[in-house]
């Protein structure tokens, strides 16, 4: 994989000039992407800036982003060709950085389930997950150093466990969701995929403009831990909590406080009414889609928007003073429990075999609706090769802990 950081590296050092880094993604992307199919469309003579914290550094967008010098298609027919006049707040400032929105990454059609044509490049025969599938697996694939990806429901931590990768969604509302295509206003929230830790946050520093999210020299100590196993819901798949087992063994050998953490009961509330939000907000903020394009929406996007206009605004509301409530409770979970971070599973287990499920959020869509910033990382993969991957979560706004114990984790299991 590419690092962004070792790119910039080799080019503060002057043994890479950006034209040559944003020319080393496009040779791989010609190499890699007629197998993977993780990207939509492509500049084919871009303009790279000489100067900024990310020149030289190619960026694949999801399609639901604007961009003003690539279609934005939102993976459908319906807007094929479509071309924004601007660019999405979070594509201009990635610019004014120095950076190279190089590619649009494959979307499942408006974010949702239908799954894409992109490949898993760890493991073919096996999906990389969705939404966000095409930049997960360019990442996964050393096509570019960073992606774009949104996440609703599981949709960066997922892919980026599937495919072997980074994925950071960070709290939400940090990262701009202007000119992105709305699916759930309450839940919708901007993500990245890298090759490391490091990555993501120099990364996520940047684009916020808040340097302490990237990590220093300066120690921060071991963490205190809480694993989670969310009772509440169907159990991961053996090989997931294998994982999930060496990690917490190899954490707590390296001197890290670990415990056993149980959500109570509004968390299992709160989690069983993450659909209720969402589909209340979809079926409004894809009216027109709806009203006019019914016959080409995905067939499981389609079937879903049918359901979802039978959700009523009372149990809407309803389900909001649930996830308010949980919301408040957090915090205090954290402090009851005396923990900096949780750490789950980021899947039930490796990427399902076969191309007709981007798989399963369960283990996602609880910490989305509570907004709070997730990272996954990859720790190894099964012993037939497909990847997987742990979640660490911190408090909302805690995004500088949760890159810090990640770190901490990925450091530890790469040993």
């Amino acid at each position: 994989m590419l690092s962004l950081l070792s790119l910039r590296k080799q080019i503060d050092a002057g043994s890479l000039t950006p034209r040559a880094a944003i020319a080393h993604a496009e040779a791989a992307i010609a190499a890699h992407e007629p197998v993977v199919r993780a990207l939509v469309s492509r500049l084919t003579d871009p303009i790279v800036p000489e100067r900024g914290p990310l020149a030289g550094l190619a960026v694949g967008v999801k399609d639901i982003l604007d961009t003003a010098d690539l279609p934005t298609q939102m993976g459908s027919p319906i807007y094929d060709g479509w071309r924004p006049r601007a660019d999405a707040a979070v594509v201009a400032r990635l610019k004014r950085l120095g950076a190279v929105p190089l590619a649009k990454t494959t979307t499942t059609a408006f974010a949702f389930l239908d799954p894409t044509e992109t490949r898993n490049p760890r493991h073919p025969g096996h999906t990389p997950g969705g939404s966000s599938a095409g930049s997960a697996a360019a990442v996964a694939a050393g096509m570019l150093p960073l992606a774009l990806g949104t996440q609703t429901g599981g949709s960066v931590i997922r892919p980026a466990a599937y495919c072997g990768v980074v994925g950071m969604k960070p709290s939400f509302g940090l990262l701009p969701t202007v000119g992105m295509k709305c699916f759930s206003w309450t839940l919708d929230t901007l993500g990245l995929f890298t090759a490391g830790v490091a990555d993501a946050a120099h990364a996520l520093a940047l684009m916020t403009g808040r340097p302490g999210l990237d990590l220093s020299a300066a120690d921060p100590g071991t963490p205190r831990i809480g694993v989670v196993l969310q009772d509440f819901c169907a159990p991961g798949e053996p090989e997931a909590l294998d994982a999930l087992a060496r990690v917490r063994a190899a954490i707590e050998t390296a001197g890290a406080r670990v415990r056993d953490l149980v959500l109570p009961a509004v968390f299992a509330e709160a989690f069983g009414l993450h659909g209720t939000i969402q589909d209340y907000e979809a079926a409004q903020s894809l009216d027109w889609e709806y009203a006019t394009h019914r016959a080409d929406l995905g067939p499981l996007l389609g079937a879903h928007l049918d359901a979802a206009q039978a959700v009523r605004p009372a149990a809407y509301d309803a389900a909001l003073a649930v996830a308010d409530r949980a919301r408040r409770q957090l915090p205090d979970l954290f402090a009851a429990y005396d923990l900096d971070v949780i750490l789950t599973l980021s899947a039930p287990g490796p990427a399902p075999e076969g191309y007709a499920s981007t798989g399963d959020s369960r283990f996602n869509r609880l910490w989305t609706l509570m907004g709070v910033p997730c990272v996954t990382v990859p720790v190894g993969s099964t012993a037939a090769g497909l990847p997987l991957g742990v979640q660490v979560i911190a408090r909302l706004g805690d995004d500088a802990r949760a890159i810090q114990a990640a770190h901490f984790v990925e450091t530890r299991m790469r040993g």
